[in-house]
């Protein structure tokens, strides 16, 4: 018996107490334990379907497989762009659990370089979430087993083996045929499919990879895998191929894009070859350029600051987006226009070095003037008084319906992301422009390829191929399909015969390109030089001897063989100096179609000369580039510290 506040409690009311408290405790259990089994009753009766397919997508992973890419061939079968066998490694940002101490443990089993940290790390932070971050691609096979091993300590990192794209002829064909590069979230927002961010897929960011995305992309295939709790693949349950994308086939010739692009060497230009029996774009160069190689692995920021600071612009495609003035390149096309105007090829002038325009002297190029020259000789020497009295005689219309006839002035149906394609100046053209008035010394000016003359080098190789032929021919850059005859320009084929004998002394007679004559036996050149000046005369004749910059532009068009046309050619070269840094291209270029060996001695002596091949000069320059920004830190860090002070 116990007390408590006075009062007696029996041990019969203790027990009943206990009993009390007991069984609401009980009760309390039996109730839990009863909606426990009958969740547990649910769960394994009514959701097993659910947890069984929980569980099963928790054993079993079901993955993309990235398609390989179509080809892009040459004319004769040859890769221009294919796909190589790849182990890469990606990281998924949402998958990261510590992104700091990933991309530091990948560097160090991968080797990389601060440069290459930096990169991933600034992607890390554009990407979104699902969208995969290139860390590496093309490695061999032990550092990508070094990561592969190190996977569940990894979540987020993503090892492949698969294909990346590549290009045998790199920077040759950097412009034209452009790269591939992971689905940015933008493309992933126009076209939500989950390739897209499926790592190692890649889609076309510039050029025909880019406008034959859907041609060239294929279909992903499929792989199961069963895969431990911490992610570790057990085996593989089954797969489906992918399908590969379909083949483009092109008509360039890639062993003359590559010989053009390594002729041009140190030159910043453009090549342009067409085909004259079928408009056939044969090559079409630009240089300098990048290696398309670079952009599609992910290029590092030195690298892209090198081609971004080049006052060469090697960015931008010179054949298509480059505007000329053409100089005198259009002369035997405004030959065409004075001939089908009426004007007797035997009316001369005399040219004294200069001509009197209002109140002004327009100059000839050669100041102590021609003599008596008729039209033939106004082409094959180049003379510009005979341009300049005639033009204001037949007036600028004619002209410049001759120069759209053809082909100055116009865009070309070629699938190219873009082209600019110039102007050809005429009194309705100025009005409109700039609401003037034309004056005589517009005609005078672009009567010989200057003022507001503007052509890019693939027009300049249409207007050669035209004069060639007397046919409308178009370029063309993809094989097959049908395609009408070229129609005939309804030019009088005697005027046409004429012009191709002008050209024709150009090279081979006593004209200005006798150094452009072709080293074969059986072919001859004709072709017309041009020089297009950057800066006033007063400033400089425009040559070597002065900055790059203020350098005259030096062009060349031609077609041969002369009695048989079938290959016309452009060839520009930005602040050549002169026509003199054009034309010995276009005759090497033009060689290599008809004696391949013969050219390439040729090229190979010259490379020797400019210090190696286009990938070895490239390689010096970046490690140039690379070390002048190190010393302009070092120099910066040094100006901000100038006595080695800690500042402790």
């Amino acid at each position: 018996m116990s007390i408590s506040g006075g009062k007696t409690i029996s041990s019969a009311v203790q027990a009943m107490t206990f009993s009390r408290r007991a069984t609401i405790v009980g009760g309390l259990q039996m109730g839990i334990g009863v909606l426990l089994a009958g969740r547990m009753a649910y769960i394994t009766v009514a959701e097993n379907e659910r947890y069984q397919l929980l569980s099963e997508s928790n054993r079993v992973n079901l993955t993309l497989v990235p398609p390989r890419r179509g080809w892009l061939i040459d004319r004769n079968g040859k890769p221009i762009a294919n796909n190589k066998t790849d182990f890469r490694v990606d990281l998924i940002p949402d998958r990261m659990r510590d992104k700091k101490k990933t991309v530091a443990t990948l560097a160090q089993l991968l080797s990389l370089n601060q440069e290459e940290v930096d990169r991933i790390n600034k992607e890390l932070k554009q990407a979104s979430s699902f969208q995969p971050v290139q860390v590496a691609t093309g490695l061999d096979w032990e550092r990508f087993a070094a990561v592969s091993v190190r996977l569940p300590d990894l979540p987020g990192v993503s090892p492949r083996q698969g294909f990346s794209r590549f290009y045998p002829t790199a920077e040759a064909v950097g412009h034209l045929v452009g790269y591939v590069g992971i689905a940015s979230a933008e493309d992933y927002k126009a076209k939500p499919d989950p390739i897209l961010v499926t790592p190692g897929y890649k889609i076309g960011k510039a050029g025909l990879e880019k406008t034959f995305e859907d041609h060239l992309q294929g279909k992903p295939g499929a792989k199961r895998v069963e895969v431990t709790a911490r992610g570790k693949i057990v085996r593989e349950l089954d797969s489906r191929p992918d399908t590969p994308g379909k083949a483009l086939q092109l008509t360039l010739d890639i062993d003359l894009q590559e010989y053009a692009a390594r002729r041009l060497g140190p030159e910043s230009g453009s090549v342009v070859v067409l085909d004259c029996k079928t408009g056939d774009i044969l090559t079409m160069t630009s240089m300098p350029s990048f290696d398309p190689n670079s952009f599609s692995d992910g290029i590092g920021q030195t690298e892209y600051g090198m081609l971004r600071d080049d006052d060469h612009v090697p960015l931008r495609d010179k054949s298509l987006k480059g505007l000329f003035p053409p100089g005198s390149t259009i002369k035997p096309m405004v030959g065409l226009a004075f001939l089908e105007a009426g004007l007797s090829p035997n009316d001369t002038v005399n040219c004294n070095g200069g001509l009197r325009v209002g109140n002004r002297v327009f100059r000839c190029w050669n100041r102590r003037g021609h003599g008596r020259v008729d039209l033939a000789k106004g082409i094959y020497q180049s003379c510009d008084v005979y341009f300049y009295y005639f033009a204001q005689k037949i007036g600028m219309n004619p002209i410049a319906l001759m120069a759209n006839r053809l082909g100055l002035g116009q865009e070309f149906p070629i699938p190219v992301p873009s082209q600019f394609y110039g102007t050809v100046p005429d009194p309705q053209w100025k009005m409109k422009k700039f609401n003037k008035s034309w004056q005589a010394f517009d005609t005078v000016n672009a009567t010989i390829g200057q003022g507001y003359m503007l052509a890019n080098p693939l027009q300049l190789a249409v207007m050669s191929a035209r004069i060639a032929t007397g046919k409308k021919l178009m370029p063309n850059l993809i094989m097959g399909g049908k395609r009408k005859p070229a129609e005939t320009l309804n030019i009088d084929p005697k005027h046409i015969a004429y012009i191709h004998d002008a050209m024709n002394q150009v090279v081979n007679g006593g004209g200005t390109a006798g150094r452009a004559r072709l080293p074969l036996k059986d072919v001859k050149l004709a072709g017309k030089t041009g020089t297009a000046q950057v800066v006033n005369l007063d400033f400089g004749r425009g040559g070597r001897d002065v900055a790059w910059k203020f350098r005259d532009h030096g062009l060349f068009v031609s077609f041969a063989p002369v009695d048989n046309p079938r290959y016309a050619s452009a060839v520009v070269v930005q602040h050549g100096g002169g026509s003199s840094s054009a034309y010995p291209i276009a005759r090497d270029v033009m060689t290599f179609l008809y004696d391949k060996e013969k050219a390439m001695n040729i090229l190979t002596d010259l490379e020797e000369s400019w210090g190696g091949t286009i990938a070895e000069r490239m390689a010096r320059k970046l490690a140039a580039y690379r070390s002048n920004l190190n010393a302009q830190k070092n120099a910066k860090e040094a100006g901000n510290n100038p006595d080695g002070e800690t500042g402790q």
